[in-house]
């Protein structure tokens, strides 16, 4: 999954000469999105006949993948990968009606080597125009953007934790929230008065 030092356990893959690195999300909820901020290329891999498919895909997973690959797609399963394959490549269309281009979608399985080929070309395909297009570097640079801000609000929230009189001051705001007492922003704003005043009796 994503985890708070995915991106450095990426850069040390690549300095230690891997130049393809899998990054596996848990497969629900910030995750799947957050990876997006961090890969060239975004492969979402779906089961046919897992249960009404579409109804439980939320459109914005939809709208991230650069590819979809239907897996275990064999034995008696390939029917229902096939009209997987359908109904995503329907839905997809749907969703990005307009757009450039719309991402392709595969059926695969590991035990018979189906699709495997074709998905694999699909990704040096896009890394390829991407680089071309110079649209890989804009990406990059838009994730290391990205990582600047997570990881300033990562330090951010570490330092608030090291005063006492913050988390005793959030403990309470938190309480006052819960019965009523106050609103969220305005507790949220007192939390921060606390907070720059504790660094500036530590200066």
């Amino acid at each position: 999954g994503v985890a708070q030092r995915t991106r450095e356990c990426m850069l040390l893959c690549e300095a230690a000469g891997f130049d393809v690195i899998i990054v596996e999300t848990v497969g629900v909820g910030q995750s799947e999105y957050a990876v997006k901020d961090m890969v060239d290329f975004f492969l979402l891999l779906m089961l046919a006949g897992a249960g009404d498919d579409l109804q439980g895909m939320k459109k914005g997973i939809l709208e991230l993948a650069d590819a979809i690959a239907i897996t275990k797609a064999d034995g008696n399963n390939v029917a229902a990968a096939r009209q997987a394959q359908a109904i995503y490549a329907q839905a997809l269309h749907t969703t990005r009606a307009g757009a450039s281009g719309t991402s392709p979608v595969f059926t695969t399985s590991a035990v018979s080597h189906t699709g495997i080929e074709d998905v694999w070309k699909a990704i040096t395909g896009f890394v390829a125009e991407a680089k071309e297009n110079k649209s890989f570097d804009r990406q990059r640079k838009r994730q290391y953007a990205t990582w600047l801000r997570d990881q300033f609000a990562d330090l951010l929230k570490a330092d608030v934790q090291q005063f006492d009189e913050v988390r005793t001051a959030q403990a309470l705001l938190e309480s006052e929230v819960t019965s009523g007492d106050r609103s969220p922003r305005s507790a949220a704003s007192e939390l921060l008065t606390t907070y720059h005043r504790a660094i500036r009796s530590r200066n």
